[in-house]
């Protein structure tokens, strides 16, 4: 069964293979992975997820990210995406980023698993009286579009972004 867990040093094997899905250096969206993030050693990988952890911790958000909740989409012990939900946003996010991030990798795709973890990110959202909630994705991922479409998503515009040309959605959570 699919389920969002918080970040766990526990399945640094499984995040390693999803990582290398991926590939190595290709951003996760989601995922709160930096440039400078060493995840391949076991302490490296479990001072990144402590991080994680914190993300909501104000005072320990590193300089130019906003507080965030991490999960982890997993089935079993097997790690297929991350999702995370900013609790609010900064210029920079309102103009490219969103308040949700997402991504699946590879192998989990096209099984409903990033539809779920949206949807599990929105219930938060809207626990936390966020709402409209602002999702973004590339102008080309078109099943990204889908997804968010799904829940609700309205496209507000389709712009030029430090990121790419994003589509922008809003999905109202009340």
């Amino acid at each position: 069964m699919v389920e969002l867990i918080a970040p766990t040093a526990r399945l640094h094997r499984s995040w390693l293979a999803a990582r290398d899905d991926w590939g190595r250096g290709v951003h996760q969206d989601g995922a709160g992975l930096g440039p400078t993030d060493e995840v391949d050693s076991p302490e490296g990988f479990a001072t990144w997820v402590s991080g994680l952890r914190d993300g909501t911790d104000e005072s320990r958000v590193p300089e130019g990210r906003v507080p965030a909740i991490y999960w982890w989409i997993v089935e079993g012990d097997e790690v297929l995406g991350a999702i995370s939900l900013r609790l609010r946003l900064n210029d920079f996010l309102l103009r490219a980023g969103g308040h949700i991030g997402y991504g699946v990798r590879p192998a989990a795709r096209r099984r409903g698993v990033a539809t779920f973890a949206l949807g599990a990110a929105l219930t938060e959202a809207a626990w936390r009286g966020i709402d409209p909630v602002l999702i973004t994705c590339d102008e080309h991922n078109e099943a990204s579009a889908r997804t968010i479409e799904r829940h609700g998503g309205v496209l507000e515009d389709v712009r030029d972004t430090e990121l790419g040309r994003l589509r922008r959605y809003w999905i109202r959570t009340a």
